[in-house]
């Protein structure tokens, strides 16, 4: 079996189902982390992360790739590691490199760069012909007004290398425009200590429902695993509210969702890896949003594995291992699955959960199809949600089919029950 080398992870459901997916498949893996309280702050009180679960538990500079190589490299000659991998995009570029430097399996460094950076992505691919909204990249507000005025309002405002929905703001006027600036500017280095750049990309808003297409391509050959419909709330913020998969699209458009995301992976030369490429689909046909060059997360990979049975972060693990990833797609009873997600309107202390007056506290578990619910814990001191960050729970259920897509509906009556209670401090 193999032993690999985590470089960091993300703290939400991806930092358990790798690992999960790692000692399911009988590997090993030693965990390198700059600050592993970053990781121990996320577990459950009176639970272990599974992080933890690691071989080897190590502590270095992540952050600082020259240093890192020669650290790595006395490492490998120690443990011998078979892969190379992390799930926070912060650190996909890092692991590119090493895995390249090591003489391990994984994707080119540079078009992991390409596609964690977007603006370069966005060259990128109205290079190559891949549609896209009409974009610009501005440096100071000055010129972004100028591009404002250019491409016209409204426009989506986003920094170039933050995730999660982080600082991205539809704008529809200089205001708004200068308040989205300055908030941006106003964070120079992002929640794992890297600076940031302050640049600011500046995108036609496009129209239409957003769709994200999650793929596994190796030798060259991509397969589209599925289309996930996503929702989003939260406006001016572009908040994910939940997910449904597979998509009830009609053929046509899950066909051109496809091939659009399989087109921007092949103009951005990514190989050897999972995918997870957002795309809205407009009145002119798909446009990306965006390239994630690795498995998506809020918990769309377990939709994806309870729908189609197929495990995207074991195929994660095995494309890191130079192996060929199962990705065959097996009956499992389940037509569709939805996840929502539930968000805090204003900040103060947890109090509960349902419809207001009431204070029963819902079983959702005991509803037909629920697959999971999470919820934070009464006490929990909470923010209202401005990006991908802020949730405080989520509830997942499986459909029946009939009509495709019901999941969703399923997902809206639990989350009804459970509204969240706050208490506002004063």
């Amino acid at each position: 079996m193999g032993h690999l080398l985590m470089v960091e992870s993300w703290v939400g459901s991806m930092s358990r189902l790798l690992p999960r997916a790692l000692t399911d498949a009988g590997h090993t893996f030693t965990f390198l982390t700059r600050d592993l309280r970053h990781y121990l702050r996320s577990a459950p009180e009176g639970t272990a992360h599974p992080l933890l679960g690691a071989r080897n538990v190590l502590t270095a500079d992540t952050n600082d790739p020259a240093a890192l190589l020669p650290y790595i490299r006395r490492l490998h000659g120690t443990l011998s590691f078979d892969g190379v991998l992390s799930s926070c995009d912060y650190y996909l570029p890092t692991v590119a490199a090493l895995a390249g430097e090591l003489g391990l399996p994984g994707p080119e460094a540079d078009a992991v760069t390409a596609a964690c950076r977007k603006d370069r992505t966005r060259r990128t691919l109205a290079a190559a012909g891949v549609p896209g909204p009409r974009f610009a990249l501005c440096h100071g507000l000055p010129a972004a007004a100028r591009a404002a005025a250019e491409i016209g309002y409204p426009l989506v405002a986003k920094p170039v290398d933050l995730c999660a929905g982080m600082f991205v703001r539809r704008v529809d006027d200089e205001r708004e425009l200068a308040a989205a600036h300055r908030a941006l500017a106003a964070f120079p280095v992002n929640a794992r200590g890297q600076q940031r750049s302050p640049a600011l990309l500046l995108e036609e808003l496009l129209e239409g429902p957003e769709v994200s297409v999650e793929t596994v391509t190796t030798g060259g050959v991509t397969h589209v695993i599925g289309v996930t419909d996503k929702s989003l709330g939260g406006a001016p913020a572009f908040i994910e509210t939940g997910h449904l998969f597979p998509a009830a699209l009609a053929p046509g458009e899950t066909a051109a969702a496809a091939r659009t995301a399989c087109a921007a992976l092949d103009a951005l030369g990514l190989d050897q890896l999972v995918a997870h490429t957002e795309i809205k689909l407009t009145a002119d046909g798909p446009r990306v949003i965006e390239v994630n060059p690795r498995p998506a997360g809020n918990r769309i990979t377990e939709l994806v594995r309870h729908v189609t049975g197929v495990d995207l972060a074991a195929a994660c693990v095995a494309l890191a291992l130079g192996e060929t990833p199962d990705l065959e797609v097996r009956p499992t009873g389940v037509p569709d699955a939805a996840i929502g997600f539930l968000l805090p309107e204003s900040d103060g202390v947890l109090t509960g959960y349902g419809p207001a007056g009431r204070e029963v506290e819902p079983e959702p578990t005991e509803a037909p199809g629920v697959l999971e619910v999470v919820l934070a814990e009464p006490g929990t001191r909470v923010r209202a949600t401005a990006d991908n960050n802020g949730y405080l729970g989520h509830v997942m259920a499986a459909g029946s089919g009939a009509p495709p897509g019901d999941a969703r509906s399923r997902v809206a009556e639990l989350l009804a029950t459970l509204r969240p209670r706050v208490a506002v401090e004063r």
